[in-house]
């Protein structure tokens, strides 16, 4: 299964604000894109098509920076994919051919299952508690 960067990047980022959200809190974008190895200008149109889905809020100006704009357990990774890459959510398949009912209709199961799969998911179960991260001792 190949996800695009940008969908890859965008769950990233929310991650990581999911982890101060309720703190008033606002990231900055290079304090994002550092932490998730993410390049800054990518990362800005990114966190544009987030904030037009309403999943971020943002502020301009020396104090700004990016928050989320509910809950994490409220962010269904549907609402993300459908911000950035809503094509992955897409089916369409010919039937045409002798073949092409029979194909379709597997493909489509596939589509469902896979859907629902992703409904299943909020952005809670991305973000990295403290407690996930393992600590080795010296």
């Amino acid at each position: 299964m190949k996800l695009s960067h940008k969908l890859e990047y965008a769950c990233r980022v929310l991650a990581q604000l999911g982890r101060t959200y309720g703190q008033d809190k606002l990231a900055h974008i290079e304090t994002l894109a550092a932490a998730e190895v993410i390049p800054a200008n990518y990362l800005v149109q990114i966190l544009n098509e987030l904030r037009g889905a309403g999943l971020i809020v943002s502020k301009r100006g020396k104090q700004g920076g990016y928050a989320l704009a509910r809950a994490p357990r409220k962010i269904s990774l549907t609402q993300i994919v459908e911000a950035v890459d809503g094509e992955l959510l897409e089916r369409s398949f010919e039937d045409s051919g002798h073949s092409g009912a029979r194909v379709a209709s597997i493909w489509s199961d596939v589509g469902e299952c896979f859907e629902a799969k992703v409904r299943a998911y909020t952005l809670d179960d991305f973000i990295v508690k403290d407690a996930d991260v393992e600590m080795y001792y010296i």
